[in-house]
């Protein structure tokens, strides 16, 4: 009986850990730049920082230039890679990134992806505040 516990909370540990709807990640390939990178609060926090003060100042709800509304959660973290690969966004053809630098575009793109629709999970202690 207590072999057959452990056979499946193993199970469900490796469920989980391999799952990444369900695991909050602490590095990331990125395939835009192909390079691998470790989130840290300070790279999150400038990721943060670029989001607000670059990407709402358009993508806010109301806005006049037409620009969809955007949170962290408008998209799972294969969108988010995608915009940031592809550049498919009238905001990514027309200009609007030419004043971020590489880093910069990197560190939003590392937030989104941090905090993307698919990575909330309510019983991971790192999701708490």
């Amino acid at each position: 009986m207590k072999n057959c516990f452990l056979v499946l909370c193993a199970a469900f540990f490796l469920f989980v850990s391999s799952n990444p709807a369900l695991s909050s990640p602490l590095k990331r390939y990125d395939p835009a730049t192909k390079t691998c990178r470790i989130f840290t609060h300070a790279t999150l926090w400038e990721g943060y920082k670029v989001f607000v003060n670059n990407c709402k100042v358009c993508h806010h709800r109301g806005n006049k230039q037409g620009a969809k509304f955007l949170y962290t959660e408008s998209k799972v973290r294969k969108g988010w890679n995608r915009v940031f690969a592809e550049r498919y966004p009238i905001c990514a053809k027309n200009g609007s990134w030419g004043n971020l630098s590489k880093e910069q575009i990197a560190r939003l793109n590392d937030y989104l992806y941090k905090n993307a629709a698919d990575t909330y999970d309510p019983y991971d202690a790192t999701d708490c505040g």
